[in-house]
């Protein structure tokens, strides 16, 4: 007989993941009287959820999957330095994932998401001005908006009728003329030709947050065990029986799987398999200058988010499908740089004081839904995956979500858009 791991015994919910979706169910399932434990392969907020650009945007809430992002796209490979990369691969899962994205690349499904998106980002923005205020708290959390900046003509209409798409949407923008942005950015010197002024969105410091809530929680009784890596599920009769990991083995009554990226690497052996291909993201910290904007800016056609959080500034950008890649590509760093100064060149980042570079894969599925359900075959098993590149604009209503879930309550939205089965 082998040897007792740490980990081994039963648990009332086990959640997979310490990244901001597994530490807001971990809160949320609390909340309703569970208990609970969170098992993370590296550290608390370790992931896509540390270095990204903070962002809470409803603005945010048209798909990955639109019209014109296929020829957009086609387009934008040939340049290395481009906003979307595909590293060639000939890998089926790859070539799957993107025949169906491409499906999804129409003004049908964009009219069906985008009130989704909305309605979960809504939710978590109020989740988000509840928690900021819960005592001991301090992550950063500003509701200031979001100006979106654009430096060419063509770019700018577009996202003028990308507003009217919005705006149908009851989701509102303010168009600002180029005379009027340096008033918004805090008198940094713009090139853009316009923008627009999304008032709604806010801004937090991500990793903060993060391990505030795990922390919080830890001392009223939740369970973190860090660098313990799931390697297998044992499962029979429609349930997970049990979860082995480097630690030892869990006995859990329910499972949230909730690993970003990773998920679909931990659920490989269960069918049916998850669509999610990991989106590598960069990001570059720096302390914040004296003349920086104090609102989040995004850099339209570069597809750059520029962040101020507390005493530094942020840039973050790129999506590059190269599979689990963690490397960094510094051409794509050097990109993301130099199309901040080209926007903004009070922000060149040779006169900034630099802090770090982080790359980080996010969870992208064909339909730029995210996974909040129970999967099909194992009844003990929620998945809560798939977020793209708004895991943290949705990671609280995920939260509350997979809680409702399986508390039995009435879901504060319609999941049916979050099913697995969707792809098959």
């Amino acid at each position: 007989m082998g040897a007792v791991g740490q980990l081994d015994g039963k648990v009332e919910v086990l959640i997979i993941g310490a990244g901001a979706i597994g530490i807001c169910c971990a809160h949320y399932l609390r909340e309703h009287g569970a208990e609970v434990m969170v098992v993370e392969k590296l550290g608390i907020c370790s992931g896509a959820s540390y270095g990204n650009a903070g962002l809470v945007v409803p603005s945010y809430s048209v798909p990955l999957a639109a019209p014109g992002v296929i020829s957009q796209s086609l387009k934008w490979l040939i340049n290395p330095e481009s906003p979307f990369y595909v590293k060639p691969r000939p890998k089926p899962s790859l070539l799957r994932w993107m025949w169906k994205f491409a499906c999804f690349c129409n003004e049908n499904h964009v009219r069906r998401s985008v009130p989704i998106i909305r309605d979960l980002t809504r939710e978590s923005l109020r989740l988000f001005k509840k928690l900021s205020v819960m005592p001991g708290f301090d992550f950063g959390f500003q509701q200031k908006g979001i100006l979106e900046l654009f430096i060419t003509r063509p770019g700018f209409e577009e996202g003028k009728r990308v507003l009217n798409l919005l705006e149908s949407f009851e989701i509102g923008g303010k168009v600002i003329e180029k005379t009027e942005i340096e008033e918004i950015t805090h008198g940094v010197e713009s090139r853009a030709v316009g923008g627009i002024l999304f008032e709604e969105d806010a801004l937090l410091i991500p990793d903060k947050f993060v391990k505030q809530l795990a922390d919080h929680e830890v001392k009223g009784g939740l369970k973190i065990e860090t660098n313990a890596e799931v390697l297998s599920f044992d499962v029979s009769e429609s349930k997970v029986r049990s979860v082995r990991t480097t630690k030892g083995t869990i006995y859990p009554d329910q499972v949230v799987l909730a690993a970003g990226a990773w998920s679909k690497v931990i659920a490989r052996d269960l069918n049916p398999r998850l669509m999610i291909e990991p989106a590598k993201g960069y990001s570059v910290t720096f302390k914040k200058p004296q003349a920086c904007p104090e609102v989040p800016a995004s850099l339209a056609e570069a597809r750059v988010v520029i962040t101020p959080m507390g005493d530094t500034v942020r840039f973050a950008g790129m999506l590059e499908l190269a599979g689990f890649d963690e490397s960094i590509n510094k051409r794509r760093v050097r990109a993301v740089l130099r199309a901040v100064a080209e926007y903004l060149p009070g922000l060149d980042s040779q006169g900034l004081d630099f802090i770090e570079i982080w790359q980080g894969l996010r969870p992208c599925t064909p339909d730029g839904l995210p996974y909040i359900a129970v999967h099909p075959k194992y009844n003990n098993l929620i998945l809560a995956s798939g977020h793209g590149m708004l895991g943290i604009s949705l990671a609280p209503a995920t939260g509350k979500l997979v809680a409702q879930i399986l508390s039995g309550d009435k879901p504060f939205i319609d999941i049916s858009p979050f099913q697995i089965g969707r792809f098959y």
